[in-house]
């Protein structure tokens, strides 16, 4: 890889280093279509959660939602939605509001409101804590969903030598989709980062009784808070997960990559969001994007399994439910959930 420059990489089919290129000239006569829509997409997904299940967040989760103001949604949007709760669930967010905020909190909280600007109000709450509220309340179909997006295969031949005989962390592991890669590829051991203890848990049940695995430790942490000492580790990846968004990386959560990582090691961010490009090249990342010589797809473990997670997941794009019933077929491309397929990453080195 090119280490002087944090332009755009591409590898030609030969597995050569490409033409570099700034992110804007790739956004305006590069990006794909399916690409396109993914920035400009509206909402994909059928939203089951009602405002109770916020209940499903432990403490110390629930201060940081409520602290943040990421995700979309403020305080007033929360207090809006709360109209109509239970009231344990109203208690429970009332006393994990930061106490600078509490007071405007509830004053919004008794605010007079429509039905139907409460309704607009829980919409926007739980659209924009759809994701979190997946892993944390649904993470078995979330597994699901994961374990049919196969990463292209250049992605990990590419940090191979990175990787050998080395401490890896993948920081937001899921259920451990990249980080049983890491192994494959000869890491000596990995730490597993992971906040919600669903998936968490499938990891650890992927990992308890196979001699194989053992290299592979989960623990519970997050981005702004990974539990591991300075310098630890010779290379932090996170794979469709870290964002720019401090809620879910950023700038904290950046810093904690990098503290944890040892001086001359990598920072490798697999299967970024095209939205999040240009702040993680002002961060001195690098670009890399891979050739796809066969159009990439998802491969569900059944049809059943198929058409359950399109109807959640994509149920706004009908042409995704189209496409597995006229096929018959658990498998659907990228280009028709329009999305971006998994074959890019952007890295930077620590010094």
């Amino acid at each position: 890889m090119n280490q002087s420059s944090p332009h755009v990489i591409h590898i030609s089919d030969t597995g050569t280093e490409g033409k570099q290129l700034s992110p804007s000239h790739r956004t305006t006569h590069e990006m794909h279509d399916s690409e396109k829509k993914q920035v400009q997409s509206s909402t994909l997904f059928e939203n089951p959660f009602s405002i109770e299940d916020l209940m499903v967040f432990d403490d110390v989760t629930m201060q940081r939602l409520l602290s943040e103001g990421g995700f979309g949604i403020t305080l007033n949007n929360i207090a809006a939605g709360l109209h109509g709760a239970s009231l344990p669930l109203v208690k429970r967010i009332k006393k994990n509001v930061p106490h600078p905020l509490r007071s405007s909190f509830v004053r919004a909280l008794h605010r007079s409101l429509s039905t139907c600007e409460v309704k607009a109000a829980r919409r926007r709450v739980l659209d924009g804590l759809f994701w979190e509220l997946t892993y944390w309340k649904t993470p078995v179909l979330y597994e699901e969903l994961t374990e049919g997006e196969r990463l292209h295969p250049g992605i990990f031949q590419q940090l191979r030598s990175d990787l050998r005989g080395n401490v890896v962390l993948d920081a937001g592991a899921g259920s451990g989709r990249a980080s049983f890669e890491c192994l494959r590829y000869g890491a000596r051991l990995v730490y597993a980062v992971e906040p919600s203890p669903g998936l968490l848990h499938i990891l650890e049940q992927k990992v308890t009784g196979q001699p194989a695995t053992s290299k592979i430790i989960p623990c519970r942490g997050r981005f702004d808070q990974i539990p591991l000492p300075d310098n630890s580790v010779d290379m932090a990846l996170s794979c469709s997960a870290f964002t720019a968004g401090p809620e879910q990386g950023g700038e904290p959560g950046l810093a904690e990559l990098q503290r944890v990582t040892k001086s001359g090691g990598k920072i490798v961010l697999i299967w970024p969001r095209p939205e999040d490009y240009d702040w993680l090249v002002a961060q001195g990342f690098h670009y890399v994007a891979l050739p796809v010589r066969h159009e990439m797809r998802v491969r569900f473990r059944s049809l059943q399994s198929a058409l359950r997670c399109a109807r959640r997941f994509y149920a706004h794009n009908q042409a995704v439910v189209n496409y597995i019933v006229k096929r018959r077929k658990p498998e659907v491309p990228f280009s028709v959930l329009g999305l971006n397929p998994p074959r890019d990453y952007f890295w930077l080195t620590v010094r």
